[in-house]
C-alpha cells in the first residue's frame, strides 16, 4: 500500500470526527513576516492554519486529497484558502510560490519510502529558496502495544514501523534516523520531541523538525502520474 490516493475513503469518513492535536511551536515562526505565503500541506479541517490566522498570518493555503476534510475545512473556516489536490504529491502551484510549509502528521498517512521522497521534492519546489518547511510526525514507540502492531505488519509491508488500524487505516511511524535522511537537501534548524495524542487517544512521542531550503537551491521535477504509478493519506 504506497499510493497517495489509496485511503482517501478513510480520510472521508473520518473526516467529521477526528481531531488532530500536533502543537505548532511558534518561536520557530518569529522570523516570518505576518504576510508570508504559507502552505498547509495535508491541512485536514484547517486546524493549523486557524492558529496561524490567530497570530496574525495573512496569506495562508491549505490542501489536502480529501474531498471531505477539505469541505468541512471550508465549513469552519470560509474565509480560508482550500484545495483539494487532484494528483497528489503535485500541487497547483507554481514553482516558488511559498516562503514557508507545514506538513504535520502527514508522513505517517505515507507508509512507502518514495512516495514520501516525491512529497518533498514537491515541497521543495514549491517554497522559495531559502524558504523554510515545518515537519511534524510520529517517532518509532517504545511500548508492547506498538511493538505488536509493527511485528505483526513488517513483513506485509517490508518496513518496520507500519501498522494497520482497526477502521483499516495504515499509518507507519518512523526510526529518528529516517527524517535526516528524507531531508538531506535542507538545513536543519531545529528539532524538538514532543508527546501529542493520537486521533484514538493514545499518548505518543512525536518529532518536529524546521528545516530551509537552500538559498541557492533548484528543485528536480515530479514526475506526471501519466509516467509512474501514481503513488495513503497521501
Amino acid at each position: 500500500m504506497s499510493g497517495f490516493d489509496s485511503q482517501i475513503p478513510y480520510w472521508d469518513s473520518a473526516a467529521a470526527t477526528k481531531t488532530f492535536t500536533h502543537p505548532l511551536h511558534l518561536p520557530w515562526l518569529g522570523g516570518i513576516s505576518k504576510h508570508a505565503a504559507i502552505l498547509d500541506y495535508g491541512c485536514g479541517y484547517g486546524r493549523t492554519l486557524k492558529e496561524l490566522e490567530q497570530e496574525g498570518f495573512d496569506n495562508l493555503a491549505g490542501v489536502d486529497t480529501s474531498p471531505a476534510m477539505i469541505e468541512r475545512a471550508r465549513r469552519l473556516h470560509p474565509g480560508m484558502r482550500f484545495t483539494v489536490l487532484d494528483a497528489p504529491p503535485l500541487s497547483p502551484y507554481s514553482d516558488a510560490a511559498f516562503d514557508a510549509a507545514v506538513l504535520f502528521a502527514v508522513l505517517t498517512c505515507i507508509p512507502d519510502e518514495g512516495a514520501q521522497h516525491r512529497l518533498i521534492t514537491e515541497l521543495n519546489r514549491v517554497l522559495k529558496p531559502g524558504g523554510t518547511l515545518y515537519v511534524s510526525d510520529f517517532l518509532l514507540q517504545d511500548d508492547e502495544r506498538n511493538r505488536n502492531r509493527y511485528d505483526q505488519s513488517a513483513s506485509r509491508y517490508d518496513n518496520y514501523g507500519v501498522f494497520e488500524t482497526d477502521e483499516g487505516a495504515v499509518f507507519r511511524h518512523h526510526p529518528r534516523s529516517w527524517f535526516a535522511s528524507l531531508l538531506c537537501e535542507f538545513e536543519t534548524l531545529d528539532t524538538r520531541d514532543i508527546t501529542v495524542s493520537t486521533m484514538s487517544g493514545h499518548e505518543s512521542t512525536g518529532i518536529q523538525i524546521l528545516v530551509r531550503k537552500s538559498a541557492l537551491a533548484s528543485h528536480k521535477p515530479v514526475s506526471s502520474p501519466d509516467e509512474e504509478e501514481r503513488p495513503g493519506r497521501f
